[in-house]
């Protein structure tokens, strides 16, 4: 039983990581292209803004991944929720500045 709660909360604690580091990872994308690009200001000003929140789920979902390693069934579920809520944030985030800033079709 032990095994398996860890196993799902390792899992849950990857999943958290890595939307979070897409989320940051987008940001860089769009923060780079701003700034290479005339009038590009106010969606550099945006990123600047935005970067709190990158930073903070990727710091929360990093956390939850290093109290996997904890030997207790109490801690992998602390861990389950932390990282479900920061993964969550970071969807969520991520979705948000996509919808904002997505051209084409």
């Amino acid at each position: 039983m032990d095994f398996i709660v860890n196993l799902i909360a390792v899992v849950v604690a990857i999943a958290s990581v890595l939307a979070a580091v897409g989320h940051a990872g987008y940001l860089a994308m769009l923060n780079s292209a701003a700034t290479k690009r005339a009038g590009g200001s106010p969606i550099a000003q945006y990123v600047r803004g935005r970067w709190a929140v990158a930073g903070g789920t990727t710091a929360v979902s990093l956390l939850a991944w290093l109290i996997t390693s904890a030997d207790s069934i109490p801690m992998d579920i602390v861990a389950v929720m932390l990282a479900a809520g920061s993964g969550a944030v970071a969807v969520k985030s991520l979705q948000s500045t996509q919808s904002k800033y997505r051209s084409g079709g």
